[in-house]
């Protein structure tokens, strides 16, 4: 029997417990989840690819069928070279869906192989992004339900240096 993979792909600056959520629920669908964090060379992270790779890793341990990884280019490629059958999306409103659903339909067309799979996070995150955490913990706000204990250390001491 083929090994199920799906791709969970993202900036991840920082990962948060809305992304902890989606890949353990993604993990008890999915023989083996790879969390790929994109190097997207329009976006300026806050944290370098090693910290949030460190954050994901720190996050998962719990999970034993989670990979990490990082890709650029194509998701759709990255997705065919691991031997997915799938690429989890996460949806927390509606106005997550239609960017979420054209880029679904884009990627079906790049490759008709590889599906999107839609996950809802726990209704306690559904207002979690990284943007809204890196904005509360520049400003002193407190993310400790937001994030991991690790990810909100090290918030603090890289808005302290600021």
């Amino acid at each position: 029997m083929l090994e199920r993979i799906a791709i969970y792909p993202g900036t991840f600056d920082p990962f948060t417990n809305g992304h902890l959520d989606i890949t353990e629920r993604a993990s008890r669908i999915f023989d083996r989840i790879v969390v790929t964090i994109a190097r997207n060379t329009k976006k300026t992270p806050l944290f370098n690819l090693k910290e949030r790779t460190d954050f994901i890793a720190d996050a998962t341990r719990h999970l034993p069928n989670v990979l990490i990884k990082s890709f650029e280019g194509l998701l759709v490629d990255f997705a065919q070279n691991e031997n997915a059958v799938a690429i989890i999306r996460g949806l927390r409103a509606i106005s997550d869906f239609e960017y979420e659903f054209q880029m679904a339909l884009m990627n079906r067309r790049l490759n008709n192989d590889i599906s999107t799979v839609f996950l809802m996070p726990n209704e306690k995150y559904t207002y979690v992004n990284s943007t809204i955490v890196r904005e509360v913990a520049q400003f002193g706000g407190n993310v400790a339900t937001l994030v991991t204990p690790l990810v909100a250390e090290k918030l603090k001491i890289k808005f302290e240096k600021k």
